[in-house]
């Protein structure tokens, strides 16, 4: 199979944002395959979008097994029987195992949200590669321009919440603050006792098995509380650059020979 690639897809300051040229000249030559970017991948089928996954956020086989609408073990059957003729979505549907309407809620649920972070801007150069198919198989295709205006809006809902992004993939505290207003929701509660400093938003949302994008949302409303924070990273001392070990300075010792031959040694390493 051949791989194209692109310039990165870094939308022009006088014109309207486009989320990636390459996926619209993908879109009007109607390609199937595979557009790999930094954040995700999105897959094609005659020029629209017909899955998207991206590390940031659960995929559909989370969102379909923690609301209960399938059993892990189902899903695995299912990828087992049907994933090397991608026709996993078709095989749950058929065999009873979900409804056809939870299937298609939950593909486009996965496909929005994946699309939402794969479309993030990037510096690094889009590959596509031409005749790829997933193997969840056809489940409901999506046009490019649908996907690009719904990103869009998701980016503007959330800035609208709180213009802030450090939350959106650093570790996440929970402050020491207290609500005043009003009682913090049961959702966002639970987002508040896994804001440990060590879970980002996307561990957050595959621990709670929700959208990546909606616990984006409920933890920007959080930020704008008061309530959790970014653990941001600490700069390095200017006196201990990158790589150098940091040692004391050497007093008067009869030893002082050996332990400086000891500090340039460490240093050197």
């Amino acid at each position: 199979m051949n791989a194209i690639a692109a310039d990165p897809d870094a939308p022009g300051t006088d014109r309207p944002p486009v989320l990636s040229p390459m996926l619209r000249r993908l879109a009007a030559e109607r390609a199937t395959g595979a557009l790999m970017r930094d954040r995700g991948t999105l897959y094609l089928a005659d020029g629209q979008v017909v899955h998207a996954e991206s590390p940031a956020t659960p995929g559909i086989d989370v969102l379909l097994t923690a609301g209960g609408t399938l059993r892990h073990e189902g899903w695995w059957d299912a990828v087992a029987q049907a994933g090397a003729h991608r026709r996993v979505g078709r095989y749950l549907v058929e065999g009873g195992h979900v409804p056809g309407g939870a299937l298609e809620l939950c593909h486009l649920g996965a496909l929005y949200d994946a699309a939402f972070f794969a479309l993030a801007p990037t510096g690094t150069p889009a590959r596509f590669r031409y005749g790829v198919a997933h193997w969840i198989g056809p489940v409901r295709p999506v046009p490019v321009a649908a996907v690009e205006r719904e990103t869009l809006r998701r980016r503007e809902f959330l800035d609208r919440i709180w213009p802030d992004p450090a939350c959106d993939g650093a570790p996440l505290l929970r402050t020491s603050a207290h609500p005043s207003d009003a009682p913090v929701p049961a959702r966002q509660r639970r987002l508040l006792e896994l804001a440990d400093g060590v879970r980002t938003a996307s561990d957050i949302a595959r621990t709670l098995g929700r959208s990546a994008f909606h616990v984006l949302v409920d933890l920007r409303r959080l930020a704008a509380a008061g309530l959790v924070e970014a653990v941001r990273a600490q700069p390095l001392p200017a006196s201990s650059p990158a790589g150098r070990i940091a040692l004391p300075e050497v007093t008067a010792d009869p030893d002082i020979a050996l332990l400086r031959r000891l500090r340039d040694a460490l240093e050197a390493l």
